[in-house]
C-alpha cells in the first residue's frame, strides 16, 4: 500500500513532467524572433530513415530573424530543405549550396492572435492534464482512507497537500503561457 507521501511524489513528479512537456510545445510555437526551438518537430529523410532535424544539421540563430542550418553532410542539404518545406512553418529556406538561412517574416496581427488562440488552447490542455493527475491522486488518498490505512485528518491533509501541489503547478502553466503570449504579440 502506498503512503500519502508516495501519491504527492508521485503526483508532484507526473505534475513537473507536464511542464516540461509544455515548455517543450510552448518553444515550437512560433513568434517574430528567430528561434532554433521551432524546426524540433521537423523530421528529415536521409541515410533511409527519419531524422530529426537537429541531428543531422547544425541550427543557428546568427541574427533575430534568422534562423541558419548547416547539414554535418552536404550531400543532404536537398532532403533537409524538402523537409523544412513539407513541414509548413511558413518559412521559404534560401539554399547557397553550403547553408539554408530561413528569414523569419514579420508577424501579421492577425497571425499574432491566431498563435495566442492556439497558446492558449495548448495551455488549457495541459491545465486540464494536471487536474487529471490530481483526480488520480485524490481517488488513491480517498482509497487509502476507506481501507482504513490513514484516518479521516490525514486524508483532509493529504488531499489540500494536493489542491496545493496542484494550484502551484496550474500558476506555472499561467505564467508560461502569459510569458509567451507577450513574446508573440511583441512587434
Amino acid at each position: 500500500m502506498e503512503t500519502i507521501k508516495e501519491v504527492w511524489e508521485k503526483a508532484n513528479e507526473r505534475m513537473q513532467k507536464v511542464i516540461e512537456v509544455t515548455k517543450k510545445d510552448f518553444a515550437t510555437i512560433r513568434t517574430g524572433r528567430a528561434n532554433p526551438a521551432i524546426l524540433d518537430r521537423v523530421t528529415v529523410e536521409c541515410y533511409g530513415s527519419m531524422m530529426p532535424i537537429n541531428q543531422v544539421a547544425n541550427i543557428s540563430a546568427p541574427e533575430p530573424r534568422m534562423i541558419m542550418i548547416q547539414p554535418w553532410d552536404k550531400s543532404i542539404l536537398a532532403s533537409v530543405e524538402r523537409a523544412i518545406l513539407k513541414a509548413d512553418l511558413g518559412f521559404n529556406p534560401t539554399n547557397d549550396g553550403n547553408v539554408l538561412r530561413l528569414i523569419i517574416p514579420q508577424l501579421t496581427e492577425e497571425r499574432r492572435r491566431e498563435l495566442v488562440k492556439v497558446l492558449k488552447k495548448d495551455a488549457e490542455e495541459k491545465r486540464i492534464a494536471i487536474r487529471n493527475i490530481r483526480r488520480d491522486a485524490n481517488e488513491n488518498i480517498k482509497k487509502l482512507e476507506k481501507d482504513s490505512v490513514i484516518a479521516e485528518d490525514d486524508s483532509k491533509k493529504g488531499l489540500e497537500d494536493i489542491q496545493k501541489l496542484t494550484d502551484k503547478y496550474i500558476a506555472e502553466i499561467d505564467r508560461l503561457t502569459a510569458s509567451k503570449e507577450q513574446e508573440i504579440m511583441e512587434v
